[in-house]
């Protein structure tokens, strides 16, 4: 069982896990440099453990104590708490929803091991906001895709506020991390999967046409950045351009939207949720 250890001092060594969560690039240099990651909320934090994840530690108010009992009774980690107030002190913000966990990353695996046993995915190049990363991983995992494929300069899907967007569903959702950037397409060629660039180009077919037809076994939904979209060595490396058609003067959705219609459409029709319930 986790041992209760009240803590009075915002500056207590111990807490170092969670200062400053709202500092961005603070937060990615500590959290890659101890292989940590912060889950936040009641729901997050037993899902980060259901899903096999390893405490670390846990920051919460005494009034969460009892709520998390269940959790706390299969783990010992030390649980550190504090008053709402101090706490809001030592990550810079007020948690709302009452409890943080520290816990330790898990390696993550090679692309052709992730696309092995999958037959439906999403390809993100260059997402920069977490809030969309986490929304495209909550998408492709609600409309029953197999996983996620991030090049090298998305954003960290364990970044705190990706995962409560998403949900949870980064930890038992599959993802890879693309290292050669340049020969992505023409490996996704190589393992037989199909893949479709959602673009604004002139030769962009109605996404509705496309999901119609016979695209194969192994599907590939490829969506790019904020702003400028997917870059065009991936967009030209695909099979095929598609694009959802819009009303007159609005030219595309924010690529979370999109990701979202997309997978909706090129998703199978499962009797069933693939994973645990997402509210």
């Amino acid at each position: 069982m986790a041992e209760i250890v009240p803590v009075d001092d915002p500056a207590d060594p111990r807490l170092k896990d969670y200062v400053d969560l709202r500092d961005v690039q603070l937060r990615k240099l500590l959290e890659s440099e101890r292989g940590v990651f912060i889950a936040e909320g009641e729901k997050v934090v037993r899902r980060a453990l259901e899903s096999g994840h390893e405490a670390r530690s846990f920051l919460m108010a005494p009034r969460w104590l009892e709520t998390l009992a269940d959790v706390l009774e299969g783990t010992d980690a030390p649980v550190y708490v504090m008053p709402e107030k101090e706490i809001e002190r030592v990550t810079g913000f007020h948690v709302h929803r009452g409890a943080l966990a520290s816990l330790d990353r898990r390696p993550v695996p090679p692309v052709a091991e992730v696309l092995a046993d999958a037959r439906r995915v999403v390809v993100a190049e260059d997402l920069m906001d977490h809030t969309n990363v986490g929304a495209v991983f909550r998408s492709a995992a609600a409309l029953g895709f197999d996983a996620v494929i991030l090049s090298p300069r998305c954003a960290d899907p364990l970044y705190r506020r990706a995962i409560k967007v998403s949900m949870g569903s980064v930890f038992w959702l599959p993802y890879a991390r693309v290292e050669d950037w340049y020969g992505f397409p023409d490996l996704m060629r190589s393992l037989g999967w199909t893949s479709l660039a959602m673009t604004l180009s002139e030769d962009a077919r109605d996404l509705r046409d496309v999901a119609a037809g016979d695209l194969g076994e192994k599907v590939a939904l490829m969506v790019g950045a904020e702003g400028d979209g997917l870059s065009p060595h991936w967009s030209r490396g695909a099979d095929v351009r598609v694009t959802i058609p819009m009303a007159a003067d609005i030219d595309s959705l924010n690529v979370a939207a999109a990701t979202a219609v997309a997978c909706w459409a090129l998703g199978p029709r499962p009797a069933g949720r693939a994973g645990p319930v997402v509210e």
